[in-house]
């Protein structure tokens, strides 16, 4: 027969010590804290002594499994979600219980009333310790009986862990906050901005491309040498991280200096467009030859065909 085992007043104590800090977390990091980030660092450290309680029942391997994939691993996959879904000040205020408070209540004083009958009709024996299920090694024992003895239960928490990857997907997927504007909305919508406040309606002229550098702190040339502005972003302008032609390439400024780059003005006049102030568009000539877009074809004689 197995002998009992042994369990010191140490052991006893940090049992205890080790229980009640695991119970007051669940408590109050999960159940009455609106916070999901508090919730999920209370989660690692109830994990963590977790892995504590596994050790002292001479269980190493899962105290260490206990660490590296629960808290290492999944919890850290919690707080990644929570990083990308964001929390705003409206999760810690906003009620999310309404009426199934009361449901919520009645289920946990049932969940109590069936703890307590359980705790008072539990019938435990004496400690045996894992001596004999620890004889192959530890991992082993846990192998054999787990892909031996639960194979369904495994199965079963794979498809939980499936189930949480798709509903970490189902979070993190935002709704649009404006609808899809088609092609003649959207410019509709710039032919208004431009008429208000003189927004550009077009493509702004890229940045400059040198042998030297191609940064997008490098304005662009026109035909006539002349720096657009406008090719440089903003953000560089303000900051004062715009470079001139000087800065970039030497020898481009220098044909600048001695007129070799002489082009057309950079600035075209508007034309007239509605919304876009300005001469109208030249007229195409009256007097120009007109152009038929297919010759007349022969008259076919009777009994001809195509």
């Amino acid at each position: 027969m197995m002998g009992t085992l042994e369990i010191s007043t140490g052991e006893t104590l940090l049992f205890f010590a080790i229980a009640i800090v695991m119970i007051v977390l669940a408590i109050f990091g999960l159940l009455i804290t609106r916070r999901a980030v508090y919730s999920a660092g209370s989660m690692i450290a109830i994990m963590v002594c977790l892995a504590f309680l596994y050790t002292m029942l001479e269980a190493p391997f899962m105290g260490v499994v206990q660490v590296a994939v629960y808290t290492g691993a999944i919890l850290m996959m919690f707080l990644f979600v929570l990083m990308m879904i964001g929390v705003d000040s409206s999760d810690t205020t906003h009620e999310t219980l309404n009426w199934q408070r009361p449901v919520a209540v009645l289920g946990g004083l049932g969940f109590v009333v069936i703890a307590i009958g359980a705790i008072l009709g539990a019938h435990t024996p004496e400690a045996v310790g894992m001596k004999e299920a620890n004889s192959p090694t530890n991992p082993e024992s846990i192998a054999q009986s787990i892909f031996g003895n639960h194979v369904l239960t495994l199965e079963l928490v794979g498809t939980l862990l499936v189930v949480a990857a798709l509903g970490a997907m189902v979070l993190t997927h935002r709704e649009k906050t404006h609808p899809e504007l088609t092609q003649p909305e959207l410019v509709d919508a710039k032919m208004e901005a431009y008429a208000a406040t003189g927004r550009h309606i077009g493509q702004k002229p890229p940045t400059g491309v040198y042998a030297e550098s191609n940064s997008a702190a490098n304005p662009a040339l026109t035909a006539g040498g002349v720096e657009v502005e406008e090719s440089v972003p903003r953000v560089l302008r303000v900051r004062g991280q715009a470079r001139r032609v000087s800065q970039i390439s030497p020898a481009t400024a220098d044909r600048i200096r001695r007129g070799e780059l002489d082009g057309p003005h950079p600035q075209v006049p508007n034309s007239g467009l509605p919304g876009m102030p300005g001469e109208a568009a030249p007229e195409y000539p009256s007097s120009a030859p007109q152009i038929d877009s297919a010759p007349d074809k022969p008259e076919l004689e009777e009994g001809e065909s195509e």
